[in-house]
């Protein structure tokens, strides 16, 4: 890809979406363990918790080397887009397993989709294509795990 402002611009605005729903995500699964009393489940959120952490600062990296700092990035007008993650809070109040178990589903599917939609735009370059699969299929790697739970 020949790097003109304007696709860099792109590029970075997809990573950042990305970043948006990782926080959402690695929000949502730290509130989700907290929430669930079996010590498996818990430390399996946990586990996918500090993923997403890592998720973000892979992200980051490349967002940095494209020449924009990520100080405050996490927060963005897209992020704002896509916050599946918040309908969350209500399945815990009740800390109801399966609920909770059903609400990291569709945060997970709402991941999913966004990083399908992020390659499918086409404008990342091939680094950031493979980092960005990579955590595609850890993430699609998660949902299955969870779905299994949830059978």
């Amino acid at each position: 890809m020949i790097h003109t402002d304007e696709t860099t611009q792109e590029a970075i605005k997809t990573l950042e979406g990305l970043i948006s729903i990782l926080e959402d995500g690695k929000l949502g699964y730290t509130d989700a363990a907290e929430h669930v009393e079996n010590p498996a489940i818990k430390t399996d959120f946990l586990e996918y918790a500090r993923e997403r952490a890592l998720f973000i600062v892979e992200l980051q990296n490349q967002i940095n080397k494209l020449g924009k700092s990520t100080d405050n990035s996490g927060g963005g007008p897209l992020g704002a887009l896509h916050r599946a993650w918040i309908d969350i809070k209500s399945a815990f109040t009740g800390g109801d397993t399966e609920a909770i178990i059903n609400a990291c589903i569709t945060g997970e599917e709402a991941a999913v989709e966004k990083y399908k939609k992020a390659l499918e735009e086409n404008h990342l370059e091939h680094d950031q294509v493979y980092i960005v699969s990579k955590q595609l299929n850890s993430i699609q790697n998660t949902l299955s795990q969870i779905k299994m739970r949830a059978s």
